[in-house]
């Protein structure tokens, strides 16, 4: 298990005080420390703040120049990522400025809000979101720019996995998101028993839990800043050894895709859940088909489809993620399904996301090309969608209650 990023949340006001950003490189210092003294190898620590449009105070042409400050000022105190947090619905402009500020910038990170509990579901952000997507996508001539662009539906502050992390506030926060998909795998290897497994890798979870929680809140001690939690969502990397697609293949189901495969989902995230640790973020199944060797190699088979993660993002953690898709995919195919995992996200109560990752010049069952050590490259998938008509058309804002949350 590693530690994928401790991420620092924080209001750095605009103009950008410096002096939070050497505080936050201060808080980096000890906590990298820290971890790495207890044995977690430490792959990024990011930065996270509140989203741009309040923190610009509405005035969102200074998008670009925000984010360009922001990223000469990481790169002068040593920081590596940031995330400048997620456009509003109620300011339609933000969401059009995105491509603009991804466009002058290498490792400035954005999202849109497209659904949360209080508004219900904005058909016009969905359609913003989905028009970020396509605007994205021919920045760089493998579609890479949309790594750095997730459409949010129900996702609190404080989740510390970008793009979704963001903060309110101005009390500095942090939080850990950790690459644990081969504790999943360990425990389910060789047990006598599912429940066997599970017990297992609550075990392992509990066990890291504790390490990382007693260093979080000695930290927290020393430099009053809040510890929001672990998002223990067992998040993979490109290698069969650390893919979630192992552990499900590993519990039974001869391949990742087929019928089992959201039960195999489901017992994992379930397993997160039980664990005992301070939750934060989407703690659960993670499904990033470019960041996980088997899911890239079942995608590519055809065994893995988009309808197949929408479906375990019904009992999973984060959503749809770095789906490579070809590259005339349109805006309205986008909103079709950005509008189904909205849904899901309001009507289960739960955080869920989508990173989707058109290619140029790429068409369903062409290979990508990224030259990228966290991805395992694959076949563009199909996306079976089309304009949406009627009542769906508009632009029209509704609400969907949680299911048993129905007033009576």
């Amino acid at each position: 298990m590693k530690i994928r990023s401790i991420t620092y949340f924080f209001n750095p006001g605009w103009p950008l005080d410096q002096s939070k950003f050497q505080s936050a490189r201060n808080f980096f210092n000890a906590a990298t420390s820290a971890y790495e003294a207890a044995g977690y190898e430490v792959q990024t620590i990011r930065l996270a703040t509140i989203p741009f449009p309040e923190l610009l105070n509405n005035r969102i042409e200074e998008t670009p120049r925000l984010a360009q400050a922001f990223e000469e000022l990481l790169t002068s105190i040593g920081l590596e990522y940031a995330s400048l947090g997620p456009a509003l619905p109620n300011i339609p402009r933000s969401y059009e400025i995105i491509p603009e500020a991804i466009a002058q910038t290498n490792n400035i990170f954005f999202s849109g809000v497209m659904a949360d509990r209080d508004k219900g579901i904005s058909m016009k952000a969905i359609r913003a979101c989905a028009q970020v997507i396509v605007r994205c996508a021919p920045l760089t001539p493998d579609g890479f720019a949309n790594l750095r662009f997730a459409a949010l539906a129900n996702v609190p502050p404080g989740a510390p996995f970008f793009p979704a992390a963001y903060h309110l506030g101005n009390q500095a926060a942090f939080a850990i998101a950790t690459q644990a998909a081969d504790l999943a795998i360990d425990a389910f290897t060789n047990p006598k028993s599912l429940d066997e497994g599970r017990k297992d890798l609550i075990s392992s979870l509990e066990k890291h839990g504790q390490v990382l929680t007693d260093i979080a809140e000695k930290l927290s001690r020393q430099f009053k800043t809040n510890f929001g939690g672990i998002d223990f969502s067992l998040a993979p990397f490109p290698s069969d050894e650390e893919s979630l697609g192992s552990a499900v293949e590993g519990m039974g189901v001869p391949k990742i895709g087929q019928h089992g495969s959201l039960a195999a989902a489901a017992l994992l995230t379930e397993a997160v859940e039980r664990a005992n640790f301070p939750h934060t973020g989407f703690s659960g199944f993670m499904q990033p088909v470019l960041e996980d060797s088997v899911l890239a190699k079942r995608a590519s088979e055809g065994t893995l489809t988009i309808k197949d993660l929408l479906l375990y993002s019904a009992v999973s953690g984060t959503g749809l993620d770095t789906v490579p898709l070809p590259g005339d995919t349109s805006a309205d195919q986008i909103v079709a399904l950005l509008l189904d995992l909205s849904a899901l996200a309001l009507r289960l109560d739960k955080p869920l996301t989508a990173r989707l990752m058109p290619i140029p010049g790429k068409a369903a069952g062409d290979p990508t090309n990224f030259d990228f050590a966290f991805f395992a490259n694959c076949k563009v998938m199909t996306l079976e969608a089309s304009k949406l008509g009627k009542l769906f058309s508009g632009d029209e804002d509704f609400q969907l209650k949680p299911k048993g949350k129905l007033a009576t």
